[in-house]
């Protein structure tokens, strides 16, 4: 018996509409996984911000403004964060889209590489202006995709106005978000989030294992002196 294939893209009359899946990324493209992932850089935003009944910190999964907007209209950030939201609806939908949520996300970033950078700084900058995305930031290691290590742009009027970034004493590039209220940072290739009340970095997950074992060895160091 032959089980004919269902596009659940494309529902039944009263089904829930179900984004599809971002498509794959090149494998030779690891930036995103270097700077949000591996390092915890995600992780540690989401715990910052911790409030998972109405926050909504994710990546790579479609933005759009209604169900059923045109494939071209899909936007697919590296990184969304979106407050007084239903994480919920999220799930169900398989994506963020603003008619179910009531609002456009609050803050959106992409990470540079070969293959998106130029679309980065043109298509998609308009795209998020359009939907009215409040903060747009970009991040490039090497500023070679971008033209810049880091930037920022928030909605004016309809139009996307450049954050001022700062370049600190030992060389990192410094910008402040308003959304997430943290300053955003290229330190040395490195993306940084810096806590404005306290002006410490967020611990990286490397940072927190590094100070577990220096704990560990000092109290294996007491316990030897005992």
């Amino acid at each position: 018996m032959t089980t004919r294939y269902q596009d659940k893209t494309k529902p039944a009359l009263g089904q829930q509409f179900i984004l599809p899946d971002v498509p794959k990324r090149d494998p030779a493209d690891g930036a995103t996984f270097r700077h949000l992932s591996i390092n915890g850089n995600a992780h540690l935003l989401n715990h910052y911000l911790s409030n998972p009944e109405n926050t909504i910190v994710t990546g790579e999964m479609f933005l759009t403004r209604i169900p059923r907007a045109p494939a071209r209209e899909r936007m697919a950030p590296d990184l969304m964060v979106a407050f007084n939201t239903d994480p919920a609806a999220l799930k169900a939908s398989n994506g963020y889209v603003i008619s179910e949520q009531g609002k456009p996300p609050d803050f959106v970033m992409e990470i540079a590489s070969r293959k998106t950078g130029r679309d980065d700084v043109g298509q998609k900058r308009d795209g998020y202006a359009a939907l009215g995305i409040p903060e747009y930031w970009r991040f490039d290691e090497t500023g070679e995709f971008h033209g810049d290590r880091l930037a920022g742009d928030q909605l004016v009027n309809g139009v996307y106005q450049p954050i001022a970034i700062a370049t600190l004493t030992d060389g990192a590039l410094q910008g402040y978000s308003p959304a997430l209220n943290l300053f955003i940072r290229w330190e040395g290739g490195q993306l940084r989030w810096h806590d404005p009340n306290t002006g410490r970095g967020l611990v990286t997950i490397g940072e927190a294992h590094a100070r577990i074992r220096e704990l560990e060895a000092e109290l294996s160091r007491r316990e030897g002196q005992s």
